[in-house]
């Protein structure tokens, strides 16, 4: 003991003490099923850490499950397509806002047709002149809400009846009858120009009640009667009495209004002087509505 004291400098091993009595007791504290210190000196490996479910794996530390690179980037993507519509729809907001005050230099309608001029090398020549409502005759201004809304003084930016009869004339059949409003056909012109698709519907629809709060009904038959397409290259109601009349908006008659009114649907195919038929339901309704 002295000898094994001085050579290493600790105390020699302590005997294990083997149960004499109650064998079954080591059982109890020995999952392998020896008793305790049974094979103290073999070369049995050391037990590994037992998971808490019985039956399960050794524990193994959490780790968080990677993301697959795929998944990643569509998210990262959806998540900047979302800011970037957010961000492209508040811009909208905002030059509707402005449109309150400052009458808008251009429109959509307006730089889609210089490009498709340029695109096949036509001759293109704008005429476009902003003017107040008070210089608009209004018979021209009765004649287009007769034509184009005839509830547009009743409706906030959409009208449903409208909207109803369209849906049940597509559904049985028979021709797809337009419902647009005045607003929503002042957004299109704005923003999106002649283009079709349910994306720009879409759009179109959260910006309409926008338009109503920011402009009010005045506003926006103005800035609509000033920026809408009358023919190629003639927007406004201006242009377009001194382009197919001669003479200025303030000074259009009813049945020159009639007329003017009568080619908005197609104002590239149609011409005044031949919506004969047309002119005349429109100056019906006018009367209907008494104006």
């Amino acid at each position: 003991m002295g000898i094994y004291r001085l050579r290493t400098g600790t105390s020699p091993p302590k005997e294990v003490t083997r149960p004499r009595d109650g064998w079954w007791l080591a059982l109890i504290g020995n999952p392998s099923g020896q008793p305790v210190g049974a094979g103290e000196d073999s070369d049995r490996p050391p037990c590994s850490p037992v998971s808490s479910d019985i039956g399960g794996d050794p524990a193994q530390p959490d780790i968080p499950p990677k993301t697959p690179p795929r998944k990643g980037f569509l998210r990262f993507f959806v998540r900047w397509l979302v800011i970037g519509v957010a961000l492209v729809w508040s811009l909208a907001a905002l030059i509707l806002l402005a449109a309150r005050w400052i009458d808008p230099p251009s429109t959509a309608v307006h730089i889609q047709r210089r490009l498709q001029a340029w695109i096949h090398h036509t001759p293109y020549h704008e005429r476009y002149k902003f003017i107040p409502l008070s210089q608009i005759s209004p018979d021209l201004q009765h004649a287009v809400v007769a034509a184009e809304d005839a509830r547009f003084y009743q409706h906030h930016g959409f009208d449903w009846h409208e909207i109803q009869i369209a849906a049940e004339d597509d559904l049985e059949g028979g021709r797809t009858r337009g419902a647009s409003t005045i607003t929503q056909q002042l957004v299109k012109n704005l923003f999106f120009g002649t283009g079709r698709s349910v994306l720009r519907k879409g759009a179109e629809v959260t910006l309409v009640p926008v338009a109503e709060l920011f402009l009010g009904k005045r506003r926006i038959l103005e800035i609509y009667l000033n920026v809408v397409e009358w023919g190629p290259g003639i927007y406004g109601a201006e242009s377009a009495s001194r382009y197919y009349d001669g003479t200025a908006a303030r000074s259009i008659g009813r049945e020159q209004a009639a007329r003017l009114a009568a080619i908005l649907p197609a104002p590239l195919k149609r011409r005044p002087e031949r919506m004969n038929n047309y002119s005349v339901l429109i100056l019906e309704r006018m009367r209907q509505m008494n104006w």
